[in-house]
């Protein structure tokens, strides 16, 4: 038997199943009117010549890149029965994600580790990969980003153990202030018996290729 959620930013208590999703790119809230005079100004004011030939059209470029960078699609979580009563970690490994920084406007990117421990029910692989892109999809802070797919992954799914792991190098880290080429931020988040068992945490962290 197969059971479908449907999210929406962020993880919402009680979703309603859907039989289809649609994403509808910008979202009415996106005004790409004022954006792009918004990021206009922006640029002039930094003193960015907006009359030479390749920057004439850089603040619609600008602003539609940032609207798509902030909106998340839609998503279905489908989980299933687990008939077979598999009790073993199922873990997800080197999920690639990008996210924009909430405090300089700049990218982060890196990859994501996601595991759980199943308990009545298994969630269809492919949702561990949507489920990190769709909490990525606006201003980010990677503790928060790590905390919310933990999260949202335990209310839907209910499993014995949750385990989420970021690795990424974030571009104001980079390109500015300390300018920390090559640095890596590691979060983690552990919750139920991945938290509480210290055999359980260590198994998900070797799985994941992390050093505890």
């Amino acid at each position: 038997m197969t059971h479908e959620l449907t999210l929406a930013p962020p993880c919402p208590p009680d979703p309603a199943p859907s039989a289809e999703v649609v994403s509808h790119w910008p979202g009415p809230r996106v005004d790409m009117v004022a954006a792009e005079q918004a990021a206009a100004d922006f640029l002039a004011a930094l003193g960015v010549d907006l009359d030479e030939d390749g920057l004439r059209d850089t603040p619609g470029r600008m602003a539609r890149a940032y609207a798509e960078l902030f909106e998340p699609a839609p998503l279905r979580m489908t989980t299933f029965e687990n008939a077979e009563g598999y009790d073993e970690l199922v873990i997800a490994r080197e999920i690639p994600f990008r996210t924009v920084c909430e405090h300089h406007l700049l990218p982060f990117a890196g990859v994501a580790h996601v595991g759980y421990l199943p308990a009545e029910r298994i969630l269809g692989l492919s949702k561990l990969a949507r489920l990190v892109e769709h909490f990525a999809a606006r201003p980010q802070t990677q503790e928060r980003l790590t905390r919310q797919v933990a999260d949202c992954l335990l209310e839907r799914l209910e499993p014995r153990g949750v385990g989420v792991v970021l690795e990424a190098e974030h571009t104001c880290m980079t390109l500015r202030g300390v300018r920390a080429t090559g640095s890596t931020t590691v979060t983690s988040a552990l919750l139920g018996t991945l938290r509480s068992d210290p055999r359980s945490r260590s198994e998900f962290f070797a799985l994941a290729g992390v050093h505890a």
